[in-house]
Formats: C-alpha cells, sequence, structure tokens
C-alpha cells in the first residue's frame, strides 16, 4: 500500500475551473515548486500510531447512520432475459427490470444501462458507482448472457441501495421511464446541473469534517479493503467449484443411474452355456431396471444444490466483490483525477509565477504584464476549486468507506446461506440413499446368493466377519 490520499475525482467531473489547466504542461514540477497538501509515507506511519483528532461539530454529516438491512430493504431489483431477434441479422437481447420500490417494469438495452451508469459517474463522481459487466458483440452464447444479466442484476441492485443514489432522479428514471427515449431522458437529467460538488451545501466546507490524520486513515482503510477484496475473492473462487461440482455430481448420478437401468432392460438372449445363472441374471436385471428412478432423484437434489449455492452463495460474494471492486476504483479516479490536476495546476501557476518575475525584471510592455497577472489570478481560482474539490473527494471518499464496512456483516448471510445449504443439500440426499438401500441390499441377500461379493481375503489370510 502506497501512504497517497484516496481520491474520488474523475477526469470528466472536474468543473469549468479545473479546464484552465487544459493546456499545461506535462513535466513534473520542480523540487523548489508548490506542491499539493500531501503527507508523506513517513508522516503518515507516526500520524497512524497517534490518535485520531476530529474536527467535526456535533451531528457531524460526514458520519453515516445505516444499517445493512436498512441498504437492502431500499429496494430489490430484479433483471430477467427477454430475447428478441430484431433486424435481419443481428439479435439483441433486452432485459425486464422490474423494481419492487417503484412497483415497475421496464425493458432497457445493455446501452441503456452503459448510459446509465454513464450520468452517474458524471453527477457522483465522487462516490462507488459500480463497473458493468462487458459488452461482447459476437458470438455470445447463454453462459455469458446469464453471467452478464447477473452482473447487470447486481450493480443495479447496488445503485438501488446506495444512500445517495438511491434518491437520485436517474435511478427513477432508470427503473420507471417506459419510454422509447430513455437514454435522452437520463442524459437530460444528468446534464442540465453538475456534480456533486456543485450541488452539495457542504462541499466548499468538507475539510471542516473531516479528521486531522483523513490521509493515514484513508491508507490504512484503503489497504485493510484490499486484503478483504483478495480474500474474498479467493472465497468466490471456491464456492464457485463446490456449486460446480455438486452440478456435475448430479450429471454423473444421472448418467449413473441410466446405466445401471440399461443393463436391467437389455434383451439379449442368455447364451446355453450361462443357463445355471439364469435366474441369478433375471433377478439382478430386474432389481437394476428400476433403479434409476432414485438416481434421477439423487441427480435432481444434487442439482438442486449447486443452483441454490450458485445463488445464495456465489451471488452473494460477487455482489460484495463489484462493491469492492468499486471503491477500488474510486480510489483510481481519485488519484488520477483531482490530486493529479491538481499537481499539474500548481506546476503551471509556478511557471506564471517565474513568467512574471522575468517580465518585470525585462521591463516588458504593461499589457503583458496585465495579461499575465490576470491568468495568475485565474490560475489561483482554479488551484483553489480543485483543492476545496479534493477535500470534498475525501469526504466522500470517508463516507463510501463507512458504506464498505456496513455492508461487511453480508459475510454472516452468505455463511448462512452456505451451511443450510449443505444441510439441506446433504439431508434430503442422504433420505434418497437411505430409501434406496433396501433396494440394493435385497439384491446380496440370502446365504446361497452368487451376487453376494467375494471376501478379499486380508494378508494374514483370515477372512473377517
Amino acid at each position: 500500500m502506497t501512504g497517497r490520499a484516496m481520491d474520488p475525482l474523475p477526469a470528466a467531473a472536474v468543473g469549468a475551473a479545473a479546464e484552465a489547466e487544459a493546456d499545461e504542461e506535462e513535466d513534473p514540477p520542480a523540487a523548489d515548486q508548490l506542491t499539493p497538501q500531501a503527507i508523506e509515507p513517513q508522516a503518515i506511519v507516526q500520524q497512524a500510531a497517534a490518535p485520531s483528532r476530529m474536527q467535526m461539530p456535533q451531528g457531524n454529516p460526514l458520519l453515516l447512520s445505516h444499517t445493512l438491512q436498512e441498504l437492502l430493504a431500499r429496494d430489490t431489483v430484479q433483471v430477467e432475459l427477454i430475447p428478441e431477434k430484431k433486424g435481419l441479422f443481428l439479435k439483441h437481447v433486452e432485459y425486464e427490470v422490474s423494481s419492487q420500490r417503484f412497483k415497475s417494469s421496464v425493458y432497457r438495452r445493455y446501452n441503456d444501462f452503459v448510459v446509465f451508469q454513464e450520468m452517474l459517474l458524471h453527477k457522483f463522481p465522487y462516490r462507488m458507482v459500480p463497473a458493468l459487466p462487458p459488452k461482447r458483440m459476437l458470438g455470445a452464447d447463454r453462459e455469458f448472457i446469464e453471467a452478464r444479466r447477473r452482473a447487470l442484476k447486481r450493480f443495479v441492485n447496488l445503485v438501488a441501495r446506495h444512500p445517495l443514489f438511491s434518491e437520485d432522479v436517474v435511478l427513477k428514471l432508470f427503473l420507471s421511464f417506459s419510454g422509447s427515449d430513455v437514454q435522452n431522458k437520463l442524459k437530460e437529467s444528468a446534464q442540465c446541473i453538475g456534480d456533486e460538488f456543485m450541488n452539495c451545501k457542504l462541499a466548499t466546507r468538507a475539510k471542516d469534517f473531516l479528521p486531522a490524520d483523513i490521509q493515514a486513515q484513508f491508507a490504512i482503510s484503503r489497504e485493510l479493503i484490499r486484503n478483504i477484496y483478495n480474500s474474498f475473492h479467493k472465497l468466490r473462487d471456491r464456492a464457485e467449484r463446490i456449486a460446480s461440482r455438486a452440478i456435475d455430481n448430479a450429471a454423473d448420478l444421472l448418467i449413473f443411474g441410466k446405466e445401471l437401468s440399461a443393463i436391467g432392460s437389455d434383451t439379449t438372449p442368455l447364451p446355453s452355456w450361462a443357463a445355471l445363472n439364469s435366474s441369478t441374471w433375471g433377478s439382478l436385471k430386474q432389481a437394476l431396471k428400476g433403479l434409476s428412478v432414485e438416481f434421477a432423484l439423487l441427480a435432481d437434489k444434487a442439482a438442486q444444490q449447486g443452483k441454490q449455492e450458485e445463488n445464495d452463495v456465489v451471488e452473494k460474494l460477487n455482489l460484495f466483490l463489484d462493491l469492492l471492486q468499486s471503491y477500488k476504483d474510486l480510489c483510481e479516479r481519485h488519484e488520477k483525477g483531482v490530486l493529479h490536476k491538481h499537481q499539474r495546476a500548481l506546476h503551471k501557476y509556478s511557471l506564471m509565477k517565474r513568467q512574471m518575475m522575468s517580465a518585470a525584471a525585462q521591463n516588458r510592455e504593461p499589457e503583458s504584464v496585465e495579461q499575465l497577472e490576470s491568468r495568475i489570478v485565474e490560475q489561483e481560482n482554479a488551484i483553489q476549486t480543485m483543492e476545496l474539490r479534493n477535500y470534498f473527494s475525501l469526504y466522500c471518499l470517508h463516507q463510501e468507506t463507512q458504506l464498505i464496512h456496513v455492508y461487511l456483516p453480508l459475510t454472516s448471510h452468505i455463511l448462512r446461506a452456505f451451511v443450510n445449504s449443505q444441510i439441506q443439500g446433504h439431508k434430503e440426499m442422504s433420505k434418497v440413499w437411505n430409501d434406496l438401500r433396501p433396494k440394493l441390499s435385497c439384491l446380496f441377500a440370502g446365504p446361497h446368493s452368487a451376487l453376494t461379493p467375494p471376501c478379499s481375503p486380508p494378508e494374514d489370510g483370515l477372512c473377517p466377519h
């Protein structure tokens, strides 16, 4: 982990004041230039060891008071496939998106999701906007389409349960607008106003609510969340394998039962030299013929367990991973957005100051000096705006970090679902095996049965009883 501050600002979300540095130089600032207010790694370690000093009044708006139950209760959105062939060659996939909260059901294409996400990033560049699954134009098989449907469902549910997104008009439009031009409606609703920084009353005061050691806190939190992500990624991979094995087991049991049934249904005449065992063969066939029913039931139980673990365990793990990934993306946007632009703006400001000093030393014309002074003032305003955005970015990141921790109890939901699935699955399959055992034991019953399996003598030559 690095000791850098976490960063929520996407490049596209920088306001008009930040556009002044669009033509600035790409060279890194010199050592003697002004630098952004950043904390060096050594300072971070020192601050992490010191108690946090909160610069926040009573009833601080920085703190979230939500619980996981409250977030999950905000809405439940279903996303179902509606394949429909349109045009001569291309087959497009539509989704029926149903919201419990808005009591709505609308049809959406993948591109509608794309515009929806873009508008969220435009309005909330400092928040955790989940990523979308990739779009594959050609050769999209059923497995890919189903995986994408699940990912879109996770995406829209995370958005619908976010404290800010859930109250925004963009979400309401996406979940309830039934017109054909939903993309234009989304763009109009998002672009007629600025981003969250421009509309939040507390944006210019964000610094007042941040802890004094905000940089150190986020550096530590970022490392923790990265570790959690790595562990949950491994858990998800194992859970996928467990569910997949259950489904593979179902297929094997079904084939096993069919082959037993095939033996029992064999009509090939018995050769004369095997006449002495004709009754044995007939009894065996009769017993095996009916076993396919039980094995089909076993296969069904195993398949049910696998599907249940896919839905209740793997999908919940994927949901949490999507949330953690959106947090990581948010940190990347912060670093590549606010901090980077702030640094470049300071670099440009330093160059302007040098030009000003040079012009004064060379006694240039008053007009050129005034123009340079005007540009310096504009750059100072741009730097001030970016500093305010940087603090607001950290303010939002502090809240989004809290939101991650609100979701952490989802771990217990996942474990409960996994344990219950295992208990229920083994219980139901055990009952079928127990019902099957009498049919199997009758094959080997009787003291004179030729079907009694021979005893494999141990090394001492004695047959165990």
